[in-house]
């Protein structure tokens, strides 16, 4: 678990530590005090944009100079605490910096240590939006058991950019630069194509063995934007080079894969598609997902640490549902964080959790 969370000058957060966290941590204030700020600072120790997925120019506090940083320890089981950080320095605005134990390090090396995931309230229009943003959601999941997936991922990025500049020039590309690149491209996206669907594979396979109350029971299938071998992916880009040269970008591939969610049980066939849901089905479809998720890690040999962030969740849930929540929880090794704006829901857990009371940027431990 994490443990002396230090915030500097981020968000509205001059100086801020959390200490003496549990399995369950509560953050409790006001709309707008500074929770999900924490949760946020906690979700940039993995790799990526974090919860919001905003900017580096936009997460330091507007009153500060420009730069900010965060830190924590990593208890790990039987070892010493690991110290991971990342932040901006002032003169270098626009570039992340990443420590573990006071040696730079590559961000994508932050999954190695330990596994994030978070729900927020703008993730409850996951499945009306763009397939971009599912298949986000999915790299998370999948990072969870392959960290190895965050390089991929990168790797297939940076080699799609290369080849969309090249086909987007106004020259005709050598053949011999689209070959190295189109074979980088290749290999990376059939390691990440590969990876999504093995991991929709088993999520699937446990969502199916889970009742169906009292959340609602999703089913997941994978639709891949392309060959999922990297011999057949590289004759695919090779082949469709003049429709791609025309269209000045890569059509086929892993960044075209889609994530197809349906509400078993309702509708024809084989259930209702997710973006035909109600928001409320839509919310805890993605609960479900969560928790099917979580439960697949306990049962598999993933050993770095888990933490999952719940912004704003359980409010949301009746009685019930909460209950079945908390349990559901308490029954993993992930440590969790949750924020509310009152202690109410929480008064299942209240008695095990650490709490802290957030105000205009101040955390003060309540219990």
């Amino acid at each position: 678990m994490l443990d002396r969370i230090l915030l500097s000058r981020f968000r509205n957060h001059r100086e801020t530590a959390v200490e003496g966290t549990a399995q369950f941590n509560l953050l409790v204030g006001e709309n707008g005090a500074g929770k999900t700020n924490v949760l946020e600072a906690i979700s940039l120790l993995s790799p990526g944009r974090g919860l919001r997925r905003a900017a580096l120019a936009d997460m330091p506090g507007q009153q500060f100079d420009g730069g900010f940083a965060i830190s924590a320890s990593l208890m790990v089981p039987g070892g010493e605490p690991v110290r991971i950080g990342t932040g901006v320095a002032p003169e270098r605005p626009g570039r992340r910096l990443v420590q573990v134990n006071g040696a730079e390090a590559p961000a994508v090396r932050l999954a190695e240590w330990l596994s994030i995931g978070w729900l927020t309230p703008a993730m409850d229009r996951l499945f009306v939006e763009g397939a971009g943003a599912r298949r986000r959601f999915l790299d998370r999941l999948v990072m969870a058991v392959r960290p190895d997936h965050a390089s991929h991922a990168t790797r297939l990025e940076n080699a799609l950019r290369e080849r969309n500049r090249l086909l987007s020039d106004e020259y005709a590309p050598d053949p011999r630069w689209l070959d190295a690149i189109e074979l980088q491209l290749a290999e990376a996206g059939a390691m990440v194509a590969a990876a999504r669907a093995e991991l929709v594979e088993r999520l699937e396979a446990t969502l199916a063995a889970l009742p169906d109350s009292p959340f609602a029971r999703p089913s997941l299938a994978y639709q891949a934007g392309g060959p999922i071998e990297a011999e057949a992916l590289a004759r695919a880009l090779r082949d469709g080079r003049p429709r791609e040269r025309a269209a000045q970008r890569t059509l086929t591939g892993p960044h075209r894969d889609e994530v197809l969610v349906t509400m078993a049980g309702k509708g024809p066939g084989k259930g209702q598609s997710a973006a035909e849901c109600s928001t409320g089905e839509q919310k805890a479809m993605l609960i479900a997902i969560t928790l099917a998720h979580s439960q697949l890690l306990e049962s598999g040999t993933e050993q770095r640490p888990r933490l999952l962030l719940l912004d704003e969740v359980a409010a949301h849930l009746d009685p019930l549902r909460r209950e079945a929540l908390f349990d559901r929880l308490r029954a993993g090794s992930a440590q969790v964080w949750l924020t509310g704006t009152e202690l109410a829901p929480f008064e299942a857990i209240a008695g095990e959790a650490a709490v802290w009371e957030v105000s205009a940027g101040a955390v003060r431990r309540l219990g």
